[in-house]
């Protein structure tokens, strides 16, 4: 694979709405938040900036876009310059973010958190939050725990450091002092969970991204009924 991973394919690919149910979910979770014109969002782990960019067309909301790789800063870069929105795009990791406390009233999180250190981001986002601000998450979910070898098989193709079951993310962020926390899950497998995902392919791709993503597509179906996802909302109180 001469190196390449999971996180190559998405960003040559340029697939946008890569977490479960797509943009389509994400509309359907905002719609039932408390967004304005008045609201700042950190869009964290933005990718190509397909919600950012729903953000501001739909709230006209404040938007920032945080984003760890450069061929998914650049692809979403275009994107806002060619639609003529202001939103502010920086380079980063949201294990570290560049920002003062209590800068945002919500931030947005979709198929970020599984794969970074996740108490130092939600550590991060507590602090960049405002009080009262909401986290909103999509998140990849076990629904039972795993053997070790079927956990390693996981992790290890999409570098992960853990693999939580519903409770674990209950207890971190209640440790970081979330209140208010509900998780849910939604009806659909993650299998079938993506609704035709927007390609911004890059000129040049490797041949063996496509195997990534075959190998993507038989660990989800492998996996069916034990990698899922939720869908996580807390307060900073």
């Amino acid at each position: 694979m001469g190196g390449l991973t999971y996180f190559d394919f998405l960003a040559k690919f340029g697939v946008g709405g890569a977490h479960p149910g797509g943009i389509l979910l994400t509309k359907e979770i905002l719609a039932s938040e408390n967004i304005s014109n008045k609201s700042y969002v950190l869009d964290a782990g933005c990718g190509t900036g397909q919600t950012a960019a729903y953000l501001y067309h739909q709230y006209q909301a404040n938007v920032t876009g945080i984003e760890i790789n450069p061929i998914m800063i650049k692809k979403a870069k275009r994107r806002f310059q060619e639609q003529k929105i202001p939103i502010n795009l920086m380079e980063g990791s949201i294990e570290k973010i560049p920002l003062p406390d209590q800068s945002f009233d919500f931030i947005l999180s979709e198929s970020v958190l599984a794969f970074v250190d996740k108490p130092k981001a939600l550590r991060e986002f507590f602090r960049v939050l405002k009080k009262g601000g909401r986290l909103i998450a999509n998140e990849m979910t076990i629904n039972k725990r795993l053997s070790q070898h079927q956990e390693t098989e996981i992790k290890n193709f999409y570098a992960l450091d853990s693999l939580l079951v519903e409770e674990d993310w209950r207890k971190l962020l209640v440790d970081i002092g979330f209140q208010d926390i509900e998780l849910k899950k939604e009806n659909q497998a993650l299998s079938n969970g993506y609704h035709t995902p927007e390609f911004q392919f890059s000129k040049n791709f490797e041949p063996e991204l496509f195997d990534i993503f075959n190998q993507h597509a038989s660990i989800v179906l492998k996996y069916q009924d034990t990698l899922s996802y939720r869908v996580i909302t807390c307060t900073k109180m």
